[in-house]
């Protein structure tokens, strides 16, 4: 078998390996002609139907692993989208890890350490809300940051982001050769789409718990955050870990896009229920007889 587990599925927002993709020319909101919202919302529902029934494939089998990267500004939509495209799976075969400012412990460790203790167990889909990314991400905008990581060797910053692109790059090569499928989304929101969200939570009482001073803090370093993004799905976007640049601008539409392409990724595996041997079924059909014997 090929190192690459599965082809990622074909889509005009797959970020393509050869450092081509910009930003600038990245969609954020659906193309013309696309399915509106209550069309999108019908179409999600027929996709959960079939996730439900390759997930539990995907557990029954246990050989594979998945794990999906979510990563986007905020207000892009991570949570609704999670939530939306895992509805009705089984939650046995699910987990979710949100990645936030590092502990002290973590600290105390090398930057992978804390990703390496959530990475999903065979037949399980793990789930990263926010990731290993952050630290080619939010640590570029703010390298003063990375005073408190403890590195043991100053290097130019130019060479820090080189050397954790190959970690980055080594870590998700080692783990599709080993079982792990890799899908990396990246919600594409407008800056325009995010401050309407913004006001939208401040504005509406049952939402407010969602905004943060900091947020309007990070929002003032939006150009930064593009050139790091950019430069991040350039550097990552690979075969065996590609990244797909979802227009965010529309959820129903976003939240779409994400379902069919793990859809169509698992899909493309060869996931079957455990085949039951010839001797373990002649037992099971004589314990079938001593069980209706028992209960006459």
């Amino acid at each position: 078998m090929s190192e690459y587990l599965f082809t990622p599925p074909a889509s005009p927002y797959l970020v393509p390996y050869d450092g081509s993709f910009r930003v600038a020319e990245a969609a954020d909101s659906p193309p013309e002609g696309a399915p509106k919202k209550k069309e999108c919302k019908k179409r999600l529902e027929a996709v959960q139907e079939e996730l439900r029934d390759l997930q539990r494939m995907l557990y029954a089998q246990d050989r594979y692993s998945v794990l999906l990267v979510f990563q986007a500004m905020d207000a892009a939509g991570k949570d609704g989208t999670i939530r939306a495209v895992m509805t009705g799976l089984n939650p046995a075969g699910c987990q979710v890890f949100s990645f936030k400012q590092p502990s002290s412990e973590e600290l105390d460790h090398d930057f992978l350490w804390r990703i390496y203790k959530c990475l999903p167990e065979r037949g399980r889909i793990g789930i990263f809300n926010r990731s290993h990314y952050e630290e080619a991400l939010v640590i570029r905008v703010h390298p003063e940051y990375l005073k408190a990581q403890k590195l043991p060797r100053e290097v130019p910053l130019d060479q820090l982001w080189e050397e954790r692109f190959d970690s980055f790059r080594d870590l998700e090569r080692h783990l599709a050769r080993n079982g792990t499928v890799i899908l990396k989304f990246w919600l594409n929101v407008s800056k325009e789409e995010q401050l309407s969200r913004f006001l939208a939570r401040i504005d509406e009482p049952e939402s407010a718990w969602k905004y943060s001073a900091s947020d309007a803090a990070e929002r003032a370093h939006w150009d930064k955050y593009m050139t790091a993004y950019e430069s991040v799905l350039n550097e990552t976007s690979r075969p065996w870990a590609p990244w797909y640049a979802i227009p965010a601008s529309h959820k129903p539409f976003m939240r779409l896009q994400v379902a069919e392409v793990l859809r169509d990724t698992l899909k493309s595996l060869d996931l079957a229920y455990p085949a039951v041997t010839p001797e373990a079924r002649a037992k099971m059909l004589a314990q079938r007889e001593e069980l209706v014997a028992g209960s006459e």
